[in-house]
């Protein structure tokens, strides 16, 4: 019988139960999957937590990557065999699963599942980050929070490959040969400085026109103060909490400032918009413009340890959960 990670109750990692799951078989529309990796996202626990509240008892995980087993009725354009990855619905830390066959894409040559696993839903967020959200152009300055992070990495990556120059955060000396690593020309760590006059250093009083911010509550405030009038904050995560309430006539005395919480979700929505947005992240990646490292690998079962260490920032990059099944 296959295993999955189950919550019957929001809180900590020690919510997480591994217990005997049973599947079922694919309807129409659906196929069945067997798990080959699972990518671990700071989006799992939110929905852990109760940040982002999930229907209970649930089996949590938005992105993973493996093989067609089964297929349901009316499911045209897959066939059993076939190499792929999602993004959602929840259910992704389970061995084997039911996708709706429309929200799979198919893995290219040359991309391994725990690739595909570790890069979609970040490189996802990244792609629509930087050519939806906010229209970067070569040349400009823009400033990156957690650059050293799963999200993070891939976002300076593309940045620069496109000739943008980035300002990266990290949260501790030992990541920014990370952060420089991956694109970022100054680095700064939270932490030890405000980070917002070094900004206004680095831009010469400028500041920059975006800001894309995956930490929330603890670079929020702060980041507001690195914007160029007309400048827009982009708050796509809550790695250090929830972003607390404000005056929204804030933005009007720092500047005419803009301020959007977007999600992969609305982007990728659209069957097209997923395989186009997919398209291009695994173009970046076999081209060489972004490099994925998978830095932690843990078994599927010792999810509870993987979002211990998340949350304690202890990762770095990518990190992916095996679902190994017994005689694979």
């Amino acid at each position: 019988m296959p295993h999955a990670i189950r919550i019957y109750e929001h809180g900590g990692p020690e919510k997480l139960k591994w217990e005997e799951f049973n599947p079922g078989s694919p309807g129409p529309g659906e196929v069945l999957v067997q798990n080959k990796a699972v990518g671990l996202n700071f989006l799992d626990t939110y929905h852990r937590s109760g940040l982002y509240p999930i229907p209970l008892p649930s089996i949590i995980g938005s992105e993973g990557a493996g093989v067609v087993t089964a297929l349901g009725p009316k499911v045209k354009d897959l066939k059993v065999g076939d190499r792929v990855a999602y993004v959602d619905p929840i259910g992704a830390y389970s061995q084997e699963l039911i996708r709706p066959a429309d929200r799979l894409v198919k893995i290219p040559t040359g991309v391994s599942e725990s690739l595909a696993a570790a890069v979609l839903l970040k490189g996802m967020t990244a792609e629509y980050l930087l050519h939806r959200t906010y229209k970067v152009k070569r040349g400009e300055v823009i400033l990156v929070h957690a650059a050293a992070g799963g999200v993070g990495q891939i976002l300076c990556q593309w940045a620069r490959h496109k000739g943008v120059v980035v300002i990266g955060t990290v949260g501790s000396q030992e990541k920014v040969a990370i952060a420089k690593k991956v694109g970022c020309r100054h680095v700064i760590v939270t932490g030890q400085e405000p980070f917002s006059p070094k900004v206004r250093q680095l831009t010469k009083g400028r500041g920059v026109p975006v800001v894309y911010d995956g930490v929330g509550k603890e670079t929020f405030m702060e980041s507001l103060d690195c914007l160029s009038p007309r400048g827009l904050l982009v708050s796509f995560g809550n790695a250090s909490g929830a972003v607390p309430a404000f005056q929204i006539g804030i933005l009007s005395q720092k500047g005419s400032l803009f301020l959007t919480r977007p999600s992969l979700k609305t982007h990728v929505e659209r069957r097209e918009d997923l395989v186009q947005s997919a398209r291009a992240v695994f173009s970046a990646v076999k081209s060489g413009a972004v490099k994925v490292s998978i830095n932690q690998t843990y078994p599927l079962q010792e999810a509870a340890r993987a979002h211990h260490d998340l949350e304690a920032r202890r990762t770095i990059g990518s990190t992916v959960l095996l679902p190994i099944m017994e005689g694979s």
